[in-house]
């Protein structure tokens, strides 16, 4: 999906100390909790005003709509609440091994072509790196719009160490939604898993 170029963000985003642009292990006394392509941020900030007692991460590589997550921290200065501008094979340099409670995928680029199959935030390499990261049964939640990235993730988390306990093809809305959700509601059904360590 393009995303808008927002002229100010790069000089926003370097000069702001709410939000980390190189690695740097997160901790904290809460549980953590990690999104993956957090687009905006409506989703994740709406989870940390909600829930002050957890520790939430929004983890996005585009600078541009990093900038928008940037925006609403500015506005609400949530304490629990670690933004990350980096690519998510850098994972591994944010977080202590079993260290995330759980983890959102929310309607991640599902890059449909085969070639591009790799780069899918729930290819193998992806999946080892939240296997590494997430606590013992910590918890993955994945939505998205595209059935076919839906139907192949699940065929991914078969074969690793992810037990799917639920997955829907008609999945309501949380509590949370994001900009993107909203949007896509109205026109196609919203497929939908969650799954824990083995």
């Amino acid at each position: 999906m393009r995303t808008k170029k927002v002229k100010q963000a790069y000089e926003a985003i370097h000069q702001s100390e709410l939000i980390l642009t190189e690695p740097k292990i997160i901790t904290s006394d809460k549980p953590i909790v990690l999104e993956v392509g957090s687009g905006k941020g409506k989703f994740i900030t709406e989870l940390a005003v909600r829930y002050p007692e957890f520790h939430f991460v929004a983890f996005e590589k585009d600078i541009n709509v990093c900038y928008r997550i940037l925006e609403k921290q500015n506005d609400l200065k949530l304490p629990n609440l670690t933004i990350v501008q980096d690519d998510a094979n850098a994972l591994l340099q944010y977080f202590n091994p079993k260290s995330v409670q759980k983890l959102y995928l929310n309607f991640s680029d599902p890059w449909p072509k085969k070639r591009h199959h790799k780069r899918r935030l729930t290819a193998k390499t992806f999946l080892d790196m939240y296997e590494s990261i997430l606590s013992e049964s910590g918890e993955l939640e994945f939505r998205s719009d595209f059935e076919p990235l839906y139907q192949d993730s699940l065929e991914y988390l078969s074969e690793s160490h992810f037990e799917v306990y639920w997955a829907s093809t008609a999945c309501e809305p949380r509590e949370a939604v994001s900009e993107y959700e909203e949007k896509k509601r109205k026109e196609s059904p919203i497929f939908g898993f969650k799954a824990i360590l083995k």
